[in-house]
């Protein structure tokens, strides 16, 4: 699928990183380095711009190595960008850790997953079909 894509960004365009990647990179376009403390969030931008296709979103997803190596993830995870979207891509990441992270220009931040969506339209009933599972919710099926 072709992308329509403005670049105002220092960086190249965010690539697979392996042949089955699910998800493109998106790299940090700031002037300076910004410190993120401890819980603290911020709108990270990355100066990309993307015309997404009806019927499709962008979904940015937390890098896992930034996750684990330094408690650093996508607050609103997964952020969902619309297809009528015409903005810049940014990203708001949040540090979870005990420790201050310094996000660095070009550095990766988050990766972006293309996903086709669809939309409902509701249909008012006054009950539902019975299944084995029922209303049971949160931990319902249990650990096995």
């Amino acid at each position: 699928m072709k992308i329509n894509v403005v670049n105002k960004s220092k960086h190249e365009l965010p690539a697979y990183a392996t042949e089955f990647s699910a998800g493109l990179d998106l790299r940090a376009n700031i002037d300076s380095p910004i410190e993120l403390k401890p819980l603290e969030r911020q709108l990270i931008p990355t100066g990309l711009f993307i015309e997404l296709h009806k019927g499709y979103e962008a979904q940015i997803r937390p890098r896992s190595g930034l996750a684990f190596k330094n408690g650093v993830t996508v607050l609103n995870s997964p952020g969902t960008i619309d297809a009528d979207y015409r903005g810049e891509i940014k990203v708001l990441l949040v540090n979870i850790s005990q420790a201050t992270f310094l996000i660095n220009d070009g550095e990766r931040i988050a990766q972006m997953v293309v996903a086709k969506h669809e939309q409902i339209n509701w249909v008012e009933v006054s009950s539902l079909d019975d299944t084995e599972r029922g209303a049971g919710g949160f931990g319902h099926t249990g650990v096995k």
